[in-house]
């Protein structure tokens, strides 16, 4: 079964998203597929607003993500730099990509948000958690600056738009969307039914 995760590391739900999906990964049979977007242009784009814009629901959310936190057993620190400019990180997705590194690169990235509390809008920040991962900074240094880079991020920001996202973390499987972290119940739903 094929399972696409729109994202963005700004994202606190995105974050926990991919801590439980390397779980459901590690249980049922599935080909996750990650479509990065710019969480800024799909709220411009669909006139949405993250949540803590209206306070009341803000401090719900808060709530709401460590109680998710806990029930998946994913560490998790709320940002103190949040709300978090990701467009290095986004555009870096795509070298990690042709360097054949996505895993290691989403796991640096997302632990760096919302574990280790780094200010990734930083860029040496940004340089010296892609060093300590492991990965080449002076690489994604040279290559997350170009037209293509820049290009496939707007495209897939766009599409995003264009298939209904409207905001992160979102799945569809086949046509059918999901959107919220809270709604990876319906997908172990669909991966246990294949399985039979």
């Amino acid at each position: 079964m094929i399972i696409e995760f729109y994202f963005d590391f700004g994202s606190p739900t995105a974050y926990l998203a991919h801590w439980h999906l390397g779980k459901l990964k590690n249980k049922y049979s599935m080909d996750l597929v990650h479509r990065p977007m710019l969480l800024g242009g799909i709220f411009k784009a669909t006139g949405n607003a993250p949540p803590a814009a209206v306070p009341a629901k803000g401090v719900y959310m808060t709530q709401d993500l460590e109680r998710f936190a806990q029930r998946y057993g994913a560490p998790l620190k709320f940002n103190p730099h949040f709300p978090v400019n990701t467009l290095g990180p986004m555009r870096g997705f795509y070298v990690a990509r042709s360097l054949e590194q996505e895993s290691v690169y989403l796991d640096a990235m997302f632990n760096a948000m919302w574990v280790q509390e780094k200010n990734m809008a930083d860029a040496e920040v940004f340089a010296s958690t892609l060093s300590d991962a492991g990965l080449d900074a002076a690489a994604f240094a040279e290559k997350i600056g170009t037209p293509d880079v820049k290009q496939a991020l707007i495209e897939d920001t766009e599409s995003a738009v264009a298939r209904g996202v409207f905001g992160a973390p979102t799945f569809f499987i086949g046509e059918e969307m999901f959107f919220g972290q809270d709604r990876l119940d319906f997908i172990e739903e669909r991966l246990i039914a294949a399985m039979q």
